[in-house]
């Protein structure tokens, strides 16, 4: 059972990031786009989804979080690209979305205070994470907190879309590449892919790119949304980010 749900997990981590790579390339609102978004949701719920009962079983809550964090803010980006501007109602997935940031952002600060202070032991991830991690989230339940009072449309709701989603790809991109035991070798390893060139390319500092580089397409399309012309928001805007899921 815990090897099925392995090679479900690491399938839909790998298409994800993927797909995650092709949704950045396209133009926005493009079909190609549309069609790498669609893959990408998907298979970065799977992921997450399947994440946590591996780390329950290997009572490593820290994944736990991190999948349960990852399908929250895949699956609130997905609805705010799919939300109707004209109909501001906030619904339960809504409420329960910002709730759920809250609580998880809130408690997150408070763990680090303690492990920063002595009072709590160390759980194997550094301090400064759990801050960072901690202030995103709570980011995050502000963003949910606004649109529940004041609603969404326009530029804010491509810019709360596009940096969900990759902050989902990136914890993706950072459990694969800067996991334990360079994992994108042991991946090419147990396809049958064992040539030296790989050892050779796969350097430390190659895979910490590869880790942040959801997060340098996230600057460069933030700020291209930020000085884009209203011609070019306004098209980007007719069409949306993704197909329904069904």
């Amino acid at each position: 059972m815990r090897t099925q749900l392995l090679v479900l997990h690491i399938t839909g981590g790998v298409i994800g990031l993927l797909a995650g790579a092709a949704a950045m390339s396209f133009r926005k609102g493009s079909r190609g786009h549309r069609l790498a978004g669609k893959v990408f949701v998907v298979s970065m719920l799977i992921m997450g989804a399947f994440a946590v009962p591996l780390a329950l079983m290997k009572h490593d809550p820290n994944n736990a979080f991190g999948g349960i964090l990852t399908i929250y803010l895949v699956s609130t980006a997905w609805l705010t690209a799919r939300r109707n501007e004209s109909v501001q109602r906030a619904g339960i997935l809504d409420w329960g979305g910002f709730l759920f940031a809250l609580a998880i952002g809130s408690l997150t600060l408070i763990h680090g205070w303690q492990k920063a202070t002595g009072r709590a032991p160390d759980d194997g991830v550094p301090t400064f994470m759990s801050f960072f991690l901690g202030s995103i989230v709570l980011l995050a339940a502000a963003g949910d907190l606004r649109m529940l009072v004041r609603g969404i449309s326009g530029r804010p709701r491509i810019v709360r879309h596009l940096w969900r989603m990759c902050f989902g790809w990136f914890f993706a991109a950072g459990s694969f590449f800067l996991g334990p035991n360079n994992r994108p070798l042991r991946l090419l390893s147990a396809v049958g892919l064992r040539q030296q060139i790989f050892r050779t390319v796969l350097r430390d500092e190659v895979l910490l790119f590869l880790a942040v580089l959801p997060l340098l397409f996230m600057i460069f399309w933030l700020i291209r949304i930020r000085w884009a012309n209203a011609f070019n928001v306004k098209s980007m805007l007719r069409t949306p980010f993704l197909p329904p899921l069904g």
